[in-house]
């Protein structure tokens, strides 16, 4: 049986390890402070501020949430943001998605400043990520990056897969591969023989949407498996896009979900803020993602969940 990997016990090192960098900065009177937006009442969308609001108070961080009515005008969410772009106090600032329908999200992210952008959503931030030269990396598939680490499996060479081309997932993912020099491939839903390509993967990310598509027989033995995916199955219970019972034996490492890569999401933005901080008062950031190889074997241990 593979091993799961805890992305609780992932995120929590993490945040740990934020905490820290932030009770230094604090000694050097740097404040880290992150804003969030949140426009209308969607149910999800106050559940995800509220979590990442608690996680600043775990770390350290001073959390700016401001509420707005789901009739405010794009004019005056853009003068919003651009209060929080002048403000010192803020280091990163993140408008909560999806936005109502009459407001226009490229217009908004398209107006913070790249430098606050904690989401890596805007345009110059995907840029620099394509050519290697980022300060942020996308939250989600920064922490996906993260529980490869945890695994200890080197992404060097390998055959990774990712299903899913999503602006938000799938592509960055690709990238982000690429740059640990892995052989990646993007999957869709036009890709010819997505079971033979899936199975070729030594390293594989499911995020395509779709509940518990991937089965065994998209998967290699002992490969790493990353489920993505964030669904209800037909018992309205929560699932991935991986079978998970289906698969865990097949595979090396895997994710569960819930558990897996979505707390690792908030963790990764808590990251992001942090280097936004740092970038700004000219201290030096370490590579997020890079793989912890000091980290004590007992403490490698409590990453993973044996069944």
């Amino acid at each position: 049986m593979g091993l799961i990997i805890d992305g609780k016990a992932v995120s929590a090192s993490v945040k740990e390890r934020i905490k820290e960098e932030t009770a230094r900065l604090k000694e050097q009177g740097i404040e880290v402070g992150l804003a969030v937006v949140i426009v209308g009442e969607d149910p999800a969308s106050k559940v995800y501020v509220r979590n990442k609001k608690k996680a600043c108070e775990e770390v350290g961080f001073t959390s700016y949430e401001y509420a707005l009515p789901e009739s405010t005008t794009e004019e005056e969410l853009l003068e919003l943001v651009n209060r929080l772009n002048a403000d010192d106090k803020v280091n990163g600032i993140l408008v909560q998605l999806p936005l109502p329908k009459h407001l226009d999200d490229k217009v908004i992210i398209n107006n913070i400043l790249p430098e606050k952008d904690v989401d890596a959503f805007h345009p110059v931030n995907v840029g620099k990520i394509m050519i290697g030269d980022y300060s942020f990396l996308p939250c989600t598939p920064a922490g996906v990056m993260e529980l490869i680490a945890a695994t200890g499996v080197e992404i060097q060479g390998k055959e990774c897969v990712v299903i899913g081309r999503s602006n938000i997932v799938g592509k960055p993912m690709a990238m982000l591969l690429l740059h640990k020099s892995g052989t990646v491939t993007i999957c869709h839903s036009k890709t010819k023989d997505l079971k033979e390509v899936a199975s070729r993967a030594d390293i594989l990310v499911a995020a395509v949407g779709k509940p518990k598509i991937i089965t065994a027989d998209y998967i290699k033995e002992g490969a790493v498996v990353i489920d993505v995916g964030m669904d209800r199955d037909e018992n309205g219970k929560l699932c991935g896009d991986v079978d998970f019972e289906n698969c865990k034996d097949k595979a090396g490492y895997i994710t569960p979900v819930p558990g897996g890569v979505g707390p690792m999401t908030i963790a990764m933005l808590m990251q992001n803020t942090l280097t936004a901080a740092k970038v700004k008062n000219g201290i030096r950031s370490e590579e997020p993602t890079a793989p912890r190889k000091e980290r004590a074997m007992s403490d490698w241990n409590k990453l993973f969940l044996h069944t």
